[in-house]
């Protein structure tokens, strides 16, 4: 299949089957999860009545994520869609931390079938790296992102006033600077990039390059137009027109520093995406201020967090849909 029909075959509801199918279906969904650098760092193991989210740590990025946040989010984010499908599915699932594998253990027990506005907005959220219309958000908008983005010791913080805005851009601009001048940060996000269509069908993995807007080319043309075009201060002023393009700016933080609570901000995270893609609207990461560890606790003092991290950063509003990323089988996940 090219790059199209993959996108067609991926990005749709599918059938959920019934009985002991409805693991790999729900599954299935989990996958079309967000995740750093779309690296899809989870495995899931099927036993009776159970689901096993774990940690692939052979597609750590430890440049960008060097203690692992963002990967334990990611399996957090597979785990909200895992728990909207499984109802859904008529499988209500009960998750536990286990500390012993750095995994969730998700217990399902027979319920009633419902299809929520979240599962129904799976196929539809995506990380969209354009500028949105500025439009405000109404308050029921509001209420409901600010609903769907809390948890177990996870807040979320919504700012819209343009001052604040404008502050946040300048975090995501010193933290542009501080990766831009890491040679293994960018070393790593270009061993991510799919620059071409071929590319992105053969890894089904990574950061296709028409979703952070750039044409489909070969690999040695993207490599060599990253050279003399890749740096801090190109980015630097997309990102300043994106986030004043933005409704508001969403920043979901926890009360404790560990693996269990990045989890549950990844599966907060999801969650408010899913409610923002059922309200027709678009979410993206500008994840720089949490990402650099020397800029992180200076951002949060502007937040008011206190000694709390930050853990995301997203920006939402209105905007077009992009082109999508690409999901491994479920062959590759599955242990």
């Amino acid at each position: 299949m090219d790059y199209t029909d993959e996108v067609k075959r991926l990005w749709r509801h599918h059938d959920l089957g019934s009985g002991d199918a409805r693991y790999p279906a729900i599954i299935r969904y989990a996958t079309m999860a967000a995740s750093s650098h779309n690296t899809q760092p989870w495995q899931f193991r099927i036993e009776s009545g159970r689901v096993w989210i774990l940690p692939d740590l052979s597609r750590r990025c430890p440049a960008v994520d060097p203690d692992d946040h963002h990967l334990y989010a990611s399996l957090g984010c597979a785990l909200e869609n895992l728990l909207q499908a499984g109802r859904a599915a008529g499988l209500e699932g009960r998750p536990e931390y286990d500390p012993s594998t750095t995994g969730v253990k998700v217990e399902f027990e027979e319920t009633t079938p419902v299809r929520t506005a979240l599962f129904e907005a799976i196929p539809e959220r995506q990380c969209s790296r354009v500028e949105f219309d500025g439009k405000p958000l109404t308050k029921d908008e509001v209420e409901l992102l600010t609903k769907a983005g809390m948890g177990d010791g996870v807040s979320l913080l919504l700012i819209d006033n343009e001052e604040q805005k404008e502050q946040v851009a300048r975090f995501v601009a010193e933290g542009n600077r501080a990766q831009f001048a890491d040679v293994a940060w960018a070393g790593e996000l270009k061993s991510w990039i799919r620059f071409s269509a071929i590319e992105a069908v053969g890894n089904r993995d990574g950061l296709y390059g028409p979703v952070m807007g750039s044409p489909s080319v070969p690999r040695w043309l993207g490599l060599l137009a990253m050279k003399f075009g890749f740096s801090a201060k190109a980015q630097n002023r997309k990102d300043f027109r994106n986030i004043q393009s933005s409704s508001v700016i969403a920043v979901l933080y926890s009360e404790h520093d560990d693996k269990r609570h990045w989890v549950e901000a990844g599966r907060c995270y999801e969650r408010l995406a899913l409610q923002a893609a059922a309200l027709g609207l678009r979410t993206a990461f500008i994840n720089q201020p949490v990402e650099v560890a020397v800029i992180r606790p200076e951002f949060a003092r502007f937040l008011g967090l206190g000694e709390r991290r930050p853990d995301l950063v997203v920006r939402i509003g209105h905007g077009p849909e992009c082109p999508r990323s690409l999901r491994r089988p479920l062959d590759d996940v599955l242990i």
